[in-house]
């Protein structure tokens, strides 16, 4: 009599994900898939879809190219993970996003639609975003990791990813957010004549005035979110209990609201030139992104003239000697100037997250609602 073969164990988390398995090209799959899908649908609706500024820019042909690529790719790494994975699920939403793609038109799609500048959804700049992020942070991490036992799916990665998402693709209305209370409220301040010297000095005078003058305003203002009135705006930023190049997207939009909205008003009351304002822009957005992720770079003394991932996750350490320290963005100096300066030499903090037995909830929607709710824990870290 043949005996029945014995049941398989249980697979575990490194067996589901271990390469020959399916689900690295699940994920491939359902990644370029759903960038390709975005794609599509920005030529369907150019006008509610893209950003004015970008449209302008884009090599259509080149754009078509690479679209048709994506979507060749993810069919194929979707039907690669069916033939590999007991579970279906990733592969077959991968190649439920190409086929939706090809039916919209594909590489194909006409531009439908007249342009205007708005209202509109950033999609197009949510695609960009992910792609160059993706591209330039994920190696950075895999190849140089502080914790290299922490996967690129880490806790939490949806809630983050979801912030990510939402503050892209609401990109016009945090703009506005930015931008109305510095021109409606501080209009009174500007004086035309410092205006018009101001922006007559050189690009890079005006780039390292911008850099210094916005990282006063804003330690400060991060300061006041470290206080009991703002605290339950600002714990949602620091609830992340992992840090990666995606963790400093999970801001509230209050904070983000106050914080950007008085950090420009000396730019706009001083009246810098567009160049330089750009230049800043991309600049604060690259090293935001960068001192949150989860790589073992120190820089040597260069940590001290500039924020470093070491000295911006000891601000978002649980640890109690990193609490209320290194609130600055880009400039060390100015926490050494206010005594909340904290840069052990070879340390990094042992945990990140919440102090004091302070809770979030995991989802984006609970999140957005905490600082709200009735007896919410207002601790400070």
């Amino acid at each position: 009599m043949i005996e029945p073969a014995p049941p398989l164990p249980p697979a575990g988390p490194e067996s589901i994900r271990r390469f020959g398995s399916g689900w690295i090209s699940g994920v491939l799959a359902t990644g370029l898939g759903a960038l390709g899908l975005g794609a599509v649908l920005c030529f369907h609706f150019p006008s509610l879809l893209t950003m004015p500024e970008l449209q302008k820019l884009y090599p259509v042909p080149l754009v078509r190219g690479v679209l048709h690529v994506v979507l060749v790719s993810a069919f194929f790494f979707g039907a690669l993970s069916v033939c590999l994975r007991r579970h279906l699920l990733l592969g077959a939403i991968g190649i439920g996003f190409t086929l939706l793609g090809a039916l919209l038109g594909g590489s194909q799609v006409p531009i439908e639609g007249e342009l205007t500048k708005g209202p509109f959804l950033g999609l197009d700049w949510f695609l960009l975003n992910v792609i160059v992020y993706s591209a330039v942070f994920i190696p950075l991490e895999r190849w140089f990791p502080l914790r290299p036992d922490q996967p690129i799916f880490r806790k939490s990665w949806r809630v983050d990813l979801t912030y990510f998402f939402i503050s892209s693709l609401a990109v016009q209305v945090t703009t506005l957010l930015t931008l109305k209370p510095a021109m409606v409220l501080f209009a009174w301040a500007s004086v035309t004549g410092v205006r018009v010297w101001i922006a007559a000095q050189p690009f890079w005078a005006q780039l390292l005035a911008i850099l210094v003058l916005s990282d006063v305003v804003q330690y400060w203002v991060h300061r006041l979110f470290h206080t009991r009135w703002l605290w339950r705006f600002h714990a949602v930023h620091h609830s992340a209990e992992q840090m990666d190049w995606l963790a400093g997207s999970r801001l509230h939009i209050v904070d983000v609201a106050i914080t950007r909205g008085l950090t420009y008003v000396p730019t706009y009351v001083l009246g810098f030139a567009e160049p330089a304002i750009f230049a800043y822009a991309a600049l604060v957005s690259i090293q935001a992104t960068f001192i949150h992720a989860n790589v073992r770079f120190e820089f040597g003394p260069l940590r001290f003239l500039i924020a470093t991932p070491q000295f911006h996750h000891w601000h978002h350490a649980a640890d109690r000697e990193g609490i209320d320290k290194n609130f600055a963005v880009h400039l060390p100096v100015v926490d050494w100037l206010f005594g909340t300066f904290h840069l052990p030499t070879g340390r990094w903090p042992r945990k990140y997250g919440l102090s004091d037995g302070e809770h979030l909830p995991e989802w984006f929607t609970l999140q957005f609602l905490y600082p709200f709710r009735r007896g919410t824990n207002a601790s400070t870290q």
